[in-house]
Parts: structure tokens; C-alpha cells; sequence
């Protein structure tokens, strides 16, 4: 029997960030689906984490670990998936640590991912967003910081962990405004920022004044901004906005969706779904691909550009009204003669 103990402890603080590179962020998603699967394994087999040893991880124990999260967690099914492919890859690993395990662990390579359907992601219309921005007081300090973080983030189409990353030294405000970022696999990539941007990221810079940290936005103890703060912040102003914004009441609006409204503008604008892409910084522009079934402007302009077939027309020919009444009224009595006999 192996220990599990230790080889979690190699794979998530050796082999993830300094044999592969991983973020941080990815370190600590994985370190949290462990911590799932190994309370409910332990739980399952009545014994604590730290005596779990890897035959105890078999594929009955991992379907139903999957089946837990699903229907007793009530994640979603492509949360599932995520869940298993952080599996999958511990596993990998474990093949060149305990070459024993090898059947075993084929068997849970076998786990299929779970089918599930794909939805229309949803977005803001430019007058939401409009709405959005408009809300904070720029009379105050971190009004103008609230504006300034939400501009940029739908402005430039970042992820939240982009946007609350964001260094001041990486930040151009001369002529033709930039800001660096640095996305998911650890690439960097350049954007150019649109004037309005600009003008609310100058009104910041004016105002936040000396703090310890390098990151662009701060809290109000002079911090990094966090992805809660910024998640609390954009509830705030939504709320706020749905007073006068009618489409925007019982809706909740996260972060990734000023992403997505980017996105959709930029691809109604460009009609290149490869410029959205590097926008973007997707690696794989079938990621990108979802924005085209969101957009209805790509189809319209294919079914205007077909010809459609050339049908025969016909006209239908209506009774006459009243001869239509009189053959009704002519049907009524036959019906209550036989119901009389």
C-alpha cells in the first residue's frame, strides 16, 4: 500500500510550479478538488486523510466522488469535468512514481467525460454597460477607482485575475495608450486602450496617491485588489444601475461577462473571429468560437447571402362567408337528430 500523503505533497508543490510552470492560481484549483476528493474518500471509508493510500483512489471511488459533487454539491456537469481531467493529471504522475498502480490507474483514465449541454453565453448590451459606468461618484476617491477598474476590464476584455494583476509600470498612458497584461500560461500580451479608458485610468493614477504594492488598483487599506473586492465592487454598481436600468434588474453579472460583452462588440465591429481571439488571448481560437453562435449579425449576413429557391405560388381560395355560416348551421342539427335518436 502507498501512501497518498506524500505524493499529493511532491505533485502540487514540485511538479506543478516548478516542473511545469504552473500558476499559482492553478496550483490552488487543483489543491482544492484534492481536498474534496480526499474528505470524501476518508469519509467513505471511514479512516482520516492522511492514511489514504493511492489504492484507495480506484475508479469506482473517483465515479463516485464525481457522482457526489454533481448531485450533492449540485456542481455543474462541466465542473465535473474540471474536477476529473485535475484527476487525470495526478494520475499521470503517479504512473512513474508507482509503476504497481499502473492498472489501476488505466482504469481511471477510462472515465469518460460527462456530455453536458452548452448554453449562449450571456453578455451586456453597450447601454447596460453604459449604465454600469455610469454609476460610481467620481467626486470620491474610489469612485474614480470603481469606474476605472470596471472600464478596463470590459474596455479591454480581461479576466478578473488579469485585471486585479494589472502592474502600474505596465501601464501607458502617452500617446496611443497600452496596458501590459499577463494571461493565463503565463503570456503576456499588449492592448491598446480606448481614449474614455484612458481619461478614467489618468483620473486614478491622479488620485491614488503612494501605496506599498505595485499592483494598478488598490483597497481601501492600500493593498492589491482581490477578485472578491472586485466581484463585491461590480455587484454594487450593478445593483445600483438596475434602479434605472430595467434590463439589468434580477440579473447578476459577473466579472467574466464584461470579458464576454468585450468580446461580442469587438466581433460585431471586426467580423473577425481571429482578431477577437488575440484580443482575447486565447491560445486555441476554437474558445473563441463560442462568440459566433452569440452573434446573430454572422448569420444574418449568411442568409442574405444565399439565394433562396424559387417556389411556386399559389393562392388559397376562402369560402364564401356566408355560405360557410350556412353549412355550419346546416351541420348543428344533424348532430342534435342523432343525438336524439
Amino acid at each position: 500500500m502507498t501512501k497518498l500523503a506524500p505524493l499529493i505533497t511532491s505533485f502540487l508543490r514540485d511538479y506543478m510550479p516548478r516542473q511545469r510552470g504552473y500558476s499559482p492560481q492553478t496550483c490552488e484549483t487543483y489543491a482544492y478538488c484534492f481536498k474534496l476528493l480526499f474528505d470524501y474518500a476518508a469519509k467513505r471509508l471511514g479512516t482520516r486523510p492522511s492514511l489514504l493510500t493511492i489504492e484507495d483512489l480506484d475508479a469506482p471511488m473517483i465515479v463516485a466522488f464525481l457522482g457526489y459533487i454533481e448531485h450533492d454539491r449540485g456542481n455543474s456537469a462541466s465542473t465535473r469535468n474540471v474536477r476529473l481531467a485535475a484527476i487525470k493529471t495526478f494520475m499521470r504522475y503517479v504512473e512513474h512514481k508507482v509503476p504497481s498502480a499502473l492498472e489501476q490507474i488505466g482504469r481511471v483514465h477510462t472515465i469518460p467525460a460527462k456530455r453536458h449541454d452548452q448554453k449562449l453565453i450571456r453578455h451586456l448590451t453597450m447601454e447596460e454597460m453604459r449604465a454600469i459606468l455610469n454609476v460610481p461618484d467620481l467626486a470620491t476617491r474610489f469612485g474614480v477607482r470603481d469606474r476605472a477598474m470596471m472600464h478596463l476590464c470590459f474596455g479591454a476584455g480581461l479576466r478578473v485575475s488579469e485585471l486585479v494583476g494589472v502592474l502600474t509600470e505596465n501601464l501607458s498612458l502617452r500617446h496611443g495608450a497600452t496596458v501590459m497584461v499577463q494571461g493565463k500560461g503565463r503570456k503576456e500580451r499588449c492592448l491598446p486602450l480606448w481614449k474614455d479608458t484612458a481619461r478614467d485610468l489618468r483620473a486614478w493614477l491622479s488620485v491614488r496617491g503612494l501605496v506599498r504594492v505595485p499592483e494598478l488598483f488598490v483597497n481601501a487599506q492600500g493593498d492589491a485588489m482581490t477578485r472578491a473586492g472586485f466581484e463585491y465592487i461590480l455587484d454594487k454598481h450593478v445593483r445600483k444601475a438596475a434602479e434605472t436600468c430595467t434590463s439589468l434588474r434580477d440579473q447578476s453579472v459577473s466579472p467574466h461577462q464584461l470579458r464576454h460583452s468585450c468580446a461580442v462588440i469587438m466581433l460585431q465591429a471586426t467580423h473577425d473571429i481571429r482578431k477577437v481571439a488575440l484580443w482575447l488571448g486565447h491560445t486555441d481560437i476554437r474558445t473563441t468560437e463560442v462568440y459566433l453562435r452569440m452573434d446573430p449579425t454572422e448569420k444574418l449576413e449568411a442568409v442574405e447571402a444565399v439565394v433562396p429557391p424559387e417556389l411556386r405560388r399559389g393562392r388559397f381560395k376562402a369560402p364564401d362567408a356566408l355560405i360557410a355560416s350556412l353549412l355550419s348551421d346546416l351541420e348543428t342539427p344533424a348532430r342534435s337528430d342523432r343525438l336524439q335518436i
